[in-house]
């Protein structure tokens, strides 16, 4: 990657980051009237942080207090004495909490503060990272940015929560990401996580004459799918056609399942198109998502819904339903039944807060057999103050009180300049807390730079095969001129496989097992290898032999008796 041998990697670029120099290279901006120093009591200073700029990192538990704030624009600065370097990853790490009589009055409710770069006299400003900071807590930055060309000089900037809020900043750092050094650690942590010895035993050699025999094992197939979004344009493209046969296994329809499209008028129904993607699918033996039964997000529903009265609402809800889930019974292993509740509430605000857990109760009575996700946006990004971890959790677990059989968590994975440490993190805390299986269900990367967004699919995908909570990955489309972000594809509109996809191309490679070798004494033939489905060829003096098995997940070696 170009100007990375220049980067010294997990080097902080604020200096007095800690305040060891007091207020030294900090600054008030706007009106805020005072900054100080202050020591948090040692019970309250985090002890848990995905900050890897050090080792022996913790939070050193000093903070600036911005007092007399008299607006959202109120707050802090610093400028950055580093010179920020364009085409390299920078995480904004730290820590920030509020405090003063205003935020006092409303302890327990979250406002957002954020963590932006001015550039070049403020003629460019770049986000990097955004929390929901409380009274009484401290809430981790998680931040990230990437130039494109070298600034002539950078501050840092720490902006937000309402007039009259004090705001606290405990050690903000700004440090370049080694992502290669991280995706060391991944291949380490995929091959605990996705791997297993195997012994595959033939009997006694002796007696059977076949010690020495050459054996060939082959992965046929992975547990861990790849998927893809389709619409009826692209299966009538003979080059998407074939990357998608040859390189997924499960797929989503974009918008053919949406009430929005089923019935946009109302009492009109139209099933033909998911109808005819399901034909498709089912030719090519791939499990489809069903994308969604609800979308809570207000300017995603249509007119005659929205004109709807609470009891016609109440009524129109339960068609819906009844329609969807009947037709398609035992069609979809997945649905998605509510969409981006973290960031709408169109039913709940017009039916109630139990009409959430009521769609996935009664789901589950008319389709049992399929697993019933929440699925939202930004969750795995650390950057959205509506869309933490937390948050979900919270979600999923109010959910579950009321009822509602929640069966897995979505992570959509609309991501740019991803950061391999906050998606792990997010993904610790979710499984953690709830132990549902995780899908990335709406994968899409965005970068212009198409070495880049090589380099960041690559980051995220690591991340989701290395982590056990994640059982598959579905793309948000991959063909250039057939996905909602376009600076997002694997492949070129003219059929091309572009640096992004043979980046996918060449980790599914490396996630594939293939072994050779002789039967030892004992009759056996080891070999560790991915999760899946394999075969294995015996070549004896009589001719090859050939049999189907299957690895599954399992901390002991696995041990097949080959009966052939």
């Amino acid at each position: 990657m170009a100007c990375t041998q220049e980067v010294v990697f997990d080097l902080n670029l604020i200096e007095n980051s800690a305040l060891e120099d007091g207020l030294a290279g900090w600054s008030p901006v706007g009106s805020c009237t005072a900054l100080s120093v202050h020591e948090e009591e040692p019970a309250k200073v985090p002890t848990e942080t995905i900050n890897d700029v050090g080792e022996d990192y913790r939070p050193s538990g000093r903070y600036i207090l911005a007092s007399g704030r008299a607006d959202e624009a109120d707050g802090l600065r610093q400028a950055i004495k580093g010179a920020l370097k364009p085409r390299v990853t920078y995480r904004v790490a730290g820590w920030i909490s509020l405090g003063g009589a205003a935020a006092a009055d409303a302890e327990g409710a979250g406002h957002a503060v954020r963590v932006n770069l001015r550039l070049d006299d403020d003629e460019c400003v770049v986000e990097g990272g955004a929390v929901c900071a409380e009274v009484g807590k401290w809430a981790e930055i998680k931040g990230a940015f990437r130039l494109k060309k070298s600034p002539r000089a950078a501050a840092v900037y720490v902006q937000g929560a309402p007039a009259g809020v004090d705001v606290k900043v405990m050690d903000l750092q700004v440090f370049a990401t080694d992502r290669k050094a991280r995706f060391r650690k991944l291949r380490r942590k995929t091959d605990k996580v996705r791997k297993r010895d195997v012994v595959l035993n033939f009997g006694s050699a002796a007696a059977s004459g076949i010690s020495g025999a050459s054996v060939r094992v082959m992965q046929m197939d992975s547990s861990f799918p790849f998927g893809a979004c389709i619409n009826p344009a692209v299966i009538q493209d003979p080059a998407f056609v074939d990357f998608f046969t040859k390189h997924f296994d499960w797929a989503v329809f974009e918008n053919e399942l949406k009430w929005y499209h089923t019935e946009a008028q109302q009492g009109q129904l139209n099933y033909a198109d998911s109808d005819a993607l399901l034909d498709f699918c089912d030719r090519y033996g791939k499990p489809v998502r069903g994308h969604c039964i609800f979308w809570a997000v207000e300017n995603t529903v249509q007119q005659w819904v929205k004109s709807l009265d609470k009891d016609q609402l109440t009524a129109a809800v339960q068609a819906r339903l009844q329609s969807l889930l009947t037709r398609y019974a035992g069609r979809f292993p997945h649905y998605d039944v509510n969409n981006e509740m973290l960031h709408g509430s169109f039913y709940r605000d017009r039916l109630g807060n139990d009409v959430d857990a009521f769609m996935f109760r009664e789901a589950a009575r008319l389709d049992p057999g399929a697993a019933l996700f929440v699925n939202d946006y930004n969750v795995e990004g650390g950057n959205d103050p509506n869309a933490t971890p937390e948050k979900y959790i919270e979600q999923i677990a109010a959910l579950q009180q009321k009822g509602a059989p929640v069966g897995g968590i979505g992570l959509q994975g609309h991501v740019t300049n991803p950061v391999g440490e906050v998606i792990c993190d997010a993904l610790d805390k979710l499984s953690a807390a709830t132990d549902l299986p995780v899908w990335l269900t709406e994968l899409d990367v965005c970068e212009s730079d198409v070495d880049l967004r090589a380099d960041d699919l690559e980051v995220v995908l690591r991340e989701a095969y290395a982590h056990p909570a994640v059982e598959g990955v579905v793309f948000w489309g991959f063909m250039q001129g057939h996905m909602w972000r376009q600076d997002a594809c694997l492949v070129n509109s003219d059929g091309t496989v572009n640096d992004a996809g043979e980046r996918f191309v060449d980790l599914r490679r490396e996630w594939t097992s293939h072994a050779r070798g002789h039967i030892d004494s004992a009759g056996h033939f080891k070999f560790r290898g991915y999760h899946g489905t394999y075969v294995v060829q015996l070549a004896t003096a009589t001719g090859k032999v050939h049999k189907t098995f299957s690895v599954e997940k399992g901390d002991t070696p696995l041990v097949l008796d080959m009966n052939i």
